[in-house]
């Protein structure tokens, strides 16, 4: 095994080093074994993170315990559901790429040896994940879990609920007094979004693709079985550097189509195909749409999750959760199998070595009778997207849209509009200059999404956009659109009462204005100032390519 903390620690000219790692509580017995840094995304931001720097301490005794030295250290972690719906939200995609660098500077800086990686809010998993592939050195992800569903009156909510009461209670068909009955009860402690949306996707493609222990994903964050997850993460990654394992041995082409067929078979969100695109980037992988479409097209959605369906993380937990999909997919062949994990074995020896229980239940359908016979996270082209743009169908009823736009060159004015009821059965909500750079930051959408549905329109109207949806977002919402309107894709000249045809059947994304007229509206149209021209997101606006390459940064000479 590599052990590059010897370049900080042995040797006379090391001394300093060890006096600073002296002062610090470390003897020479500790100096003496690997360095395994423990990161995490630790904050008062957000509930899905604020418990992590106490699953840090137990992933640090499992690293001690395994023969190693830890050393802990922390990266930033947006809240998505706090940034969102205002000028904050432009900051979430831009701190995946953040704590992928900050991870990669810490452990190149201090020479640790491999590192164990915890994450729980939207963005914080991929960028940790991405770190894991760009740095290639032995290292495990874990989940930071999911938060207890609220209860209200018998039912199961999550946060999206209450954003979905926003736009009833705009609507006129929800009371004060019900709206903040839903807010006081709707997250009720630690943990990540309660649904199949981003946080719980990313964390169910950890498992799929090998980087993550089995059964880890799961369980709720404030389940006792959380901090032996995290001290097994712990002792594990030291045994993955005995075994010098490292991520790219991992993340083969086959182990992404298996995260490809976790997305589809959970109903999981379409960020997870951005991120997956990144993902596959840092670990020198080829993966284009085209990959994700053969792939859905031969998998079936398996699990009924909210938002589109009816259950939560932890309902999926009790059944057998991640490994009790894996193993329905295995059985039929749809996953590879033989693909190494972080154990240091395969799928396949994972899943027999496993107590998943076959119990009754309603939760996860069989292959043979799925809830969709394909997959839902679908790539649309067309016209109006001749990269590429991305759709969610899960619980969405059509298969076929055709409407009036109304544009909105921000999602502020798109709200607006929603709030003072101008939106009609029939229009396509655009959304425009919201994308990678023109944003920047591809914003999510779930406000306005979420309103809509509240207000009943959820199955009535379409929107299309540039920037991104929550995973928390459900109905006829298409996003990713590419190019986007800041570089003139053909999204930049669409008109109000323009006709816009999406179908899912077809993969297709039409706007139905001609070429001559399309050609008459670029020769007038000019690029708008950028919203920033200082500081991070400026930086990021420079630097960020196609959302169909991932919305990636890149600064290859």
């Amino acid at each position: 095994m590599e052990i590059s903390s010897r370049n900080v620690v042995e040797g006379t000219a090391r001394s300093p080093h060890r006096a600073m790692y002296k002062a610090m509580g470390l003897t020479d017995n500790d100096l003496n074994k690997p360095f395994i840094g423990v990161c995490h995304t630790g904050n008062e931001a957000t509930p899905c993170n604020i418990h992590l720097p106490r699953l840090a301490l137990k992933a640090k005794e499992g690293v001690s315990d395994g023969g190693a030295t830890p050393r802990e250290f922390s990266t930033i972690a947006v809240s998505d559901g706090i940034a969102m719906g205002h000028e904050g939200m432009k900051s979430s995609l831009v701190s995946r790429e953040v704590i992928a660098d900050s991870i990669e500077l810490m452990i190149r800086a201090h020479q640790y040896d491999a590192f164990v990686g915890i994450a729980g809010c939207d963005k914080s998993l991929p960028g940790t994940m991405m770190a894991m592939a760009r740095l290639n050195l032995p290292s495990i992800f874990v989940y930071g879990g999911t938060i207890m569903p609220g209860m209200l009156n018998g039912q199961e909510l999550t946060v999206v609920d209450v954003y979905e009461a926003v736009g009833a209670y705009d609507a006129g068909q929800l009371s004060l007094e019900g709206l903040k009955a839903i807010e006081n009860t709707a997250c009720p402690n630690a943990g990540s979004c309660g649904g199949m949306f981003t946080a719980n996707t990313m964390a169910s493609i950890s498992e799929a693709i090998g980087l993550a222990l089995p059964g880890s994903a799961s369980p709720p964050a404030e389940d006792d079985r959380r901090e032996k997850i995290v001290y097994d993460t712990g002792k594990a990654c030291v045994k993955l550097l005995e075994q010098n394992i490292k991520p790219r041995d991992i993340l083969t082409f086959d182990a992404f189509e298996n995260a490809i067929t976790m997305l589809n078979a959970v109903g999981g969100s379409t960020n997870g195909i951005l991120h997956l695109l990144a993902l596959s980037n840092e670990a020198r992988i080829k993966l284009t749409y085209e990959d994700f479409e053969r792939v859905r097209k031969k998998t079936p959605h398996l699990a009924d999750m909210k938002p589109g369906g009816n259950y939560v993380m932890n309902s999926l937990d009790k059944i057998g959760g991640i490994p009790f999909i894996l193993k329905k997919l295995a059985e039929k062949k749809l996953i590879h199998d033989n693909c190494i994990t972080v154990t240091g074995k395969s799928i396949k020896e994972n899943i027999a070595s496993m107590k998943i229980p076959e119990s009754i239940q309603q939760i996860v359908k069989s292959v043979e009778n799925p809830i969709h016979s394909v997959g839902t996270a679908v790539i649309l082209k067309g016209s109006l997207a001749p990269e590429g743009a991305v759709i969610k169908t899960a619980g969405v009823e059509m298969t076929r849209f055709t409407g009036k736009a109304r544009v909105y060159d921000r999602e502020e004015y798109a709200f607006d509009a929603v709030a003072k009821g101008e939106i009609e059965e029939g229009h396509v909500v655009v959304i425009r200059y919201e994308g990678p750079k023109g944003g920047p930051g591809m914003r999510e959408m779930l406000a306005t999404t979420a309103a809509l549905v509240g207000q009943g329109l959820g199955k009535k109207v379409a929107m299309v956009t540039d920037g991104r949806f929550s995973g928390g977002t459900r109905g006829f919402m298409v996003g990713h659109v590419a190019p986007e309107a800041y570089v003139g894709g053909p999204i930049a000249l669409v008109k109000n009462d323009d006709e816009i045809t999406i179908d899912i059947e077809t993969n297709i994304l039409d706007l139905h204005v001609s070429t001559d007229e399309l050609e008459k509206r670029r020769k007038q149209w000019s690029p708008p100032k950028p919203n920033y021209t200082t500081g991070a997101l400026a930086k990021y606006a420079t630097l960020v390519g196609s959302a169909a390459q991932g919305a990636i940064t890149s600064a290859k000479l």
